[in-house]
């Protein structure tokens, strides 16, 4: 499986939690912090149930709970893709 990207991040933060007014996606976010981004923990919980079905892994509560940007997200993700792999 081809790893997980900003870019397959950001269409599942859209589907799931949409945008918040005045945030660029398109932007330099990779180390902005959700919350900024305007995403809450109720986000954050849609966006990993949408990418545990879509990709078919089980993502830890505990280290969700640690995950505060969209780099730190994406490098947990790999992770554990590379592991089921």
């Amino acid at each position: 499986m081809s790893p997980f990207t900003l870019v397959d991040l950001k269409r599942i933060l859209l589907e799931g939690a949409g945008a918040d007014d005045g945030v660029d996606l398109d932007g330099e976010i990779l180390d902005m912090e959700f919350v900024d981004l305007g995403y809450e923990s109720l986000a954050l919980l849609e966006t990993s149930s949408r990418i545990e079905r879509e990709y078919h892994i089980s993502l830890d509560e505990s280290a969700m709970a640690d995950v505060t940007t969209p780099r730190a997200l994406i490098d947990l993700v790999n992770s554990h893709l590379a592991a089921a792999a």
